[in-house]
């Protein structure tokens, strides 16, 4: 299973370990999305900063239209088809894809890739940026409801 993790809020009264934690996570900035495998270690730092950012299941779908629209290479040059042919063993999207989520490739491989995807607000805004999504905000866990949020923000 793969994890997208977003970053929910900013960088002001953040304590030193969280901010670190996020640097490691790569989200440095608002509204960016990475891809994560499921490890301990992985769940132990989204656990760190579980009041900073959100992240779940992401499913495949998803997965396509994030790299389609969002993914970039070194340069601000889009992701097609062509070059994923060329670059790696997948001979187009759909079976990266899958095996991003099954964990038999990472995203961040993909030679010159940018491992970041830089994402809109979403629309209709976020549920409230101080609470738990468990309690009807928009920080922590939320499991498949990921994808709904990604689809808002693409």
């Amino acid at each position: 299973m793969t994890y997208a993790a977003i970053r929910v809020r900013g960088v002001i009264n953040i304590k030193p370990d969280i901010k670190k934690t996020l640097q490691l996570l790569n989200l440095t900035r608002v509204n960016h999305c990475v891809l994560l495998e499921e490890k301990p270690s992985i769940k132990g730092m989204l656990h760190v900063a579980k009041d900073y950012i959100t992240w779940g299941e992401v499913e495949k779908d998803i997965l396509v239209k994030l790299i389609e629209k969002r993914g970039k290479l070194e340069g601000e040059k889009e992701i097609t088809e062509k070059y994923l042919k060329s670059a790696t063993s997948y001979n187009n999207l759909d079976k990266l894809t899958q095996a991003i989520i099954d964990n038999k490739f990472k995203y961040k491989d993909i030679p010159d890739v940018k491992s970041v995807f830089r994402l809109n607000p979403p629309k209709k805004g976020y549920e409230g940026i101080k609470r738990s999504y468990a309690k009807k905000g928009a920080l922590g866990y939320r499991g498949k409801d990921i994808n709904k949020l990604i689809e808002r923000m693409i």
